[in-house]
């Protein structure tokens, strides 16, 4: 099965070609460019296909980074993800960042990634990778408290804000792990659809009426 990949939920915007039989990227294009994953991810899906060697039509699911992270890249991902598998008639899935990064951590971990205004996105897995907690969102005050009273493998780019000997890391996922993760989920179980656990930025202006002609 060849598996389109997409990660947007970050700084970064990358796409990659998965062959799940021989267990390879194909190819893979991309970089850490902040804002403006819109204008580029088409640029990358493109990039990838050529770094590839093959076209669209080849394509037999596509995968996408659904979060948590930027609100605004998860939306580009997410969409782009559903049009094209729409276009080309395959199933999309959507795979969750935390379990991207737990996927390359053996043994049980907790993942936690920096959600700014003192909070953080965490959540536990198995040694297997599954869940052992849904997601959530809790200030790094309460998340420490987990962490301290667990004490398993902590990873995540929250890592160091909740434990003085973790190493720093950013909060990249592994684009060839999305995509052997994506070639795994159920497409009917796992349909893309942003994972938010916190309500957006933008809030509408108050007192503001829309004059009705």
């Amino acid at each position: 099965m060849i598996v389109l990949a997409i990660d947007t939920a970050g700084t970064g915007c990358f796409a990659a070609l998965y062959d799940s039989d021989k267990d390879i990227v194909l190819g893979a294009a991309g970089a850490d460019i902040g804002r403006g994953h819109a204008e580029r991810l088409m640029e990358f899906v493109d990039a990838a296909l050529e770094a590839a060697g093959i076209d669209l039509p080849a394509i037999d699911r596509v995968a996408v980074t659904i979060g948590p992270g930027s609100f605004t890249g998860i939306r580009v991902g997410v969409a782009a993800a559903r049009g094209l598998a729409l276009a080309l008639g395959v199933p999309a899935v959507g795979v969750s960042t935390l379990a991207a990064l737990a996927a390359d951590r053996p043994g049980p971990s907790l993942i936690a990634i920096d959600a700014k205004r003192d909070e953080v996105y965490w959540q536990r897995f198995s040694a297997d990778g599954s869940a052992a907690t849904p997601p959530a969102i809790a200030s790094v005050e309460a998340a420490r408290a987990v962490v301290l009273a667990d004490g398993e493998a902590l990873g995540g780019s929250a890592a160091a804000l909740l434990r003085a000997d973790a190493g720093a890391e950013t909060d990249g996922v592994s684009i060839a792990t999305v995509a052997r993760l994506g070639a795994r989920l159920d497409p009917e179980a796992n349909q893309p659809k942003p994972l938010y656990l916190r309500g957006p930025d933008a809030k509408p202006q108050a007192g503001f009426a829309i004059r009705r002609a």
